[in-house]
């Protein structure tokens, strides 16, 4: 079935009307600030409580890419995607006991500043141009993709075309004001995708004749966390090996996540807020995947597996229901592309324009300096996006999952080391992150675009292929490091203070989310 055919005149205006709504909340907050003179509207400072820290960190994992992405793997695999929620726990878990009590310790408010104190200026400074590939391509490009799967789907129109489509759109909310009111609705548009979802899985459900349906109509193997080791799409071998450098950079590197941690009332709630969020990602799999195993059921011969999302809700929802939910996610969508160009703007003009060129750059030099970044960061995204688009062979879940894979190395040994090995060397340090970027990104474009996985059988897994990246690294980080006899060696300014320990109800809640996940993987394995 072809989605923008099912559309109407109705789904149309409810979307105008929700985008013009967003944009008179945008007016009426940017007047308010004025009035109140407080343009601090979202900023946490160290006042979140565990709550808002779970729905935080969760609520920026599970965007609108990834509803649209989970249901297509979830159409075409089953349940296996759920690893890259399920398995998260133990990274999460790491970011809780090890990783957020340092970087709280240290009392620092971005993760390039800590490895500053850890390594030194140097090391700073690629970590802001690491950040700002790793923004362009992880946050911006993929974000563009999916938004761009989505307008295509909705319009019927080309790839470029929608991206184009998307990039107006999200200026428009930027000269009109209405980023602020998606910033102040956020979390209103994050409950009305996961009820939208849940709506969908539900429904589904009944459609499908109940659960026994859903069971006996799923091939067995859908329901199978843990595949075969010549399972073409996630053998278990890679998911147990490979998603771990995924998951440490990031769930314990990547600032967008440690953010909210950061931002705790303190350590208690910071633990607290980790593990809530680890039992928040539980629901991805019936909130998101299932939707995809629904649709295959119901609609078992979809040319594009990309479809599944839309599918469902074109099929189970009423006229005026699906352009509300198209509109929530574009605005969603809107946001994070926003989120992206701000956070690149404002990474190389403090990071790099100001720290290294012009540090006595005036207010107007630097937010002159940031708008042109914006619009050749959007400019550099569209042409990675178009790159995206032409990979073969693996579907929208598959994309992010690799191109992750790709970026994830160098971070990830990096931050290991720092943090837990006090013998890795600045020289080490620097090295992994330019030899090791270089290395990760070149094998990740031999491994989409110049020989691709889909045409050349030679390659193993990308979950593997990351693996080794990260293995070859983690030896060079310790050879370089043992060899190094520098003389003036950077002696790190680090001082954690009195590191924490878990409190007695985070102990509890811990050993209680490791029964239910081995519970979990013993119950959707053998079938």
């Amino acid at each position: 079935m072809n989605v923008h055919e099912e559309l109407t005149i109705t789904d149309f205006i409810v979307v105008g009307a929700y985008i013009l709504i967003l944009v008179g909340i945008g007016f009426w907050v940017s007047i308010r600030q004025k009035n109140s003179g407080d343009g601090n509207l979202f900023l946490a400072g160290n006042s979140l409580n565990w709550t808002s820290i779970g729905f935080t960190m969760w609520g920026t994992n599970v965007g609108p890419s990834m509803l649209i992405a989970s249901a297509s793997i979830g159409y075409t695999t089953g349940v296996v995607a759920g690893n890259f929620a399920w398995y998260a726990f133990i990274f999460i878990f790491l970011l809780a006991v090890v990783f957020a009590p340092r970087y709280m310790g240290a009392r620092v408010q971005t993760l390039p500043e800590f490895m500053g104190k850890r390594f030194g200026d140097t090391t700073r400074g690629i970590l802001a141009w690491y950040t700002i590939v790793t923004i362009l391509i992880s946050w911006l490009s993929l974000t563009l993709f999916a938004g761009g799967i989505l307008i295509q789907q909705m319009l019927g129109i080309p790839m470029w075309l929608s991206i184009i489509v998307l990039i107006i759109i999200a200026a428009f909310f930027t000269i009109a004001g209405g980023l602020k009111a998606i910033a102040y609705t956020n979390v209103f548009q994050m409950v009305l995708l996961i009820v939208v979802s849940l709506a969908l899985t539900i429904t589904g459900v009944f459609e499908v004749g109940g659960l026994d349906g859903l069971l006996a109509k799923t091939p067995d193997h859908y329901w199978n966390l843990l595949l075969p080791t010549d399972d073409a799409s996630y053998p278990w071998h890679a998911i147990l090996l490979g998603y771990p450098v995924m998951g440490v950079w990031f769930w314990c590197t990547d600032q967008s996540m440690v953010q909210s941690v950061l931002g705790a009332k303190n350590n208690k709630q910071g633990q607290l807020g980790s593990n809530f969020t680890a039992w928040l990602k539980i629901l991805d799999v019936p909130l998101f995947i299932l939707p995809g195993i629904l649709c295959f059921i119901l609609y078992p011969d979809l040319q594009n597996p990309d479809e599944a999302y839309m599918t469902m809700v074109t099929s189970m929802f009423p006229q005026g229901m699906i352009g509300l939910v198209m509109a929530v996610l574009i605005a969603a969508l809107v946001s994070t592309i926003d989120s992206a160009l701000n956070a690149l703007s404002t990474v190389f003009t403090m990071d790099v324009y100001v720290k290294k060129y012009k540090p006595d750059a005036t207010g107007k030099q630097v937010v002159k300096i940031g708008r042109v970044v914006t619009v050749i960061g959007a400019v550099i995204a569209i042409f990675i996006t178009l790159a995206i688009n032409s990979i073969k062979g693996l579907n929208l879940f598959d994309i992010f999952q690799s191109i992750l894979g790709f970026i994830a190395p160098p971070m990830s040994v990096v931050f290991l080391f720092g943090v837990l090995w006090k013998r890795s060397t600045t020289k080490a340090t620097n090295f992994i992150l330019l030899f090791g970027t270089f290395l990760s990104l070149g094998v990740g474009v031999f491994y989409l675009w110049i020989f691709p996985a889909a045409d050349y059988p030679f390659w193993p897994h990308f979950l593997m292929l990351s693996f080794y990246i990260f293995v070859l690294l983690s030896i060079l980080i310790v050879v370089i490091s043992l060899l190094d006899k520098s003389q003036h060696q950077f002696k790190s300014t680090l001082d954690y203070g009195t590191l924490p320990k878990l409190s007695p109800t985070a102990k509890v809640l811990w050993v209680s989310l490791f029964v239910v996940m081995i519970g979990l993987y013993l119950l959707f394995n053998g079938h």
